[in-house]
């Protein structure tokens, strides 16, 4: 059999290929893999997909809309689901009323009962509806249109103009009803400092000794410890 003992410059030679070889293997892991599907995101893809509003309005495009813009707006696109005044068509939701329900049985949950923020009503608007045609209202359609479903709540003027200044300014009833005060103390026992604990007493051991027989029954016969 051969020996690399027996031939030391065979060995560095064989040694020198063997790091040769490694040295373009390990530069190619080092590059971009091409994977032949997908493409880079342009800023224009990720800006479609970048519309959330934030409660406290940041996100908010330029534009305006007033009650009365979106009153026709609405009778044009929501009122065959919702109802001309909000109230729900058939089992479309309900967007107005339901004041004082949420305790109740069967609580009903509307823009002015339940939502607590009117810049996230815009998102939603912008994002979702109308139903059957979602993202296709413009930025002061949708203003328009929060502005008049919170009017049918009683919660903004008629004279109110929705824009990024003055929804997020806008204080919904349930604003506070997301966030629960938990009356109960962190602690209630005393502080102690001293002796705070009984001396432990080791009573048994997990070792199932006299925790179970050693048998159950006719087949287990002649089994012992």
């Amino acid at each position: 059999m051969f020996s690399f003992h027996k031939s030391p410059r065979l060995f560095a030679a064989t040694c020198c290929g063997i790091l040769l070889a490694s040295v373009p293997v390990v530069g190619s892991a080092e590059q971009a893999g091409h994977y032949g599907y997908g493409e880079s995101a342009t800023d224009e893809q990720i800006a479609a997909w970048d519309i959330d509003i934030r409660p406290d309005g940041m996100g908010l495009p330029e534009g305006s809309g007033s009650v009365d813009e979106g009153m026709a707006v609405y009778e044009t696109h929501c009122a065959s689901c919702h109802g001309s005044f909000g109230e729900g068509m058939g089992r479309y939701p309900k967007l107005a009323g339901g004041e004082g329900s949420l305790d109740q049985d069967r609580p009903e949950k509307t823009v002015g009962s339940y939502w607590p923020y009117a810049s996230t009503l815009w998102d939603y608007i912008h994002r979702a509806m109308p139903f059957f045609a979602p993202q296709s209202l413009s930025d002061d359609q949708v203003y328009a249109l929060t502005a008049y479903v919170l009017n049918l709540n009683y919660i903004v003027d008629g004279d109110f103009v929705a824009n990024r200044e003055t929804l997020p300014k806008v204080e919904m009833p349930n604003q506070d009803g997301f966030i629960w005060d938990d009356p109960r103390p962190v602690v209630n026992n005393e502080r102690c400092m001293k002796d705070c604990k009984d001396e432990v007493t080791v009573s048994d051991s997990a070792e199932g000794k006299n925790l179970t027989p050693s048998t159950t029954g006719p087949l287990d016969e002649g089994i012992t410890e």
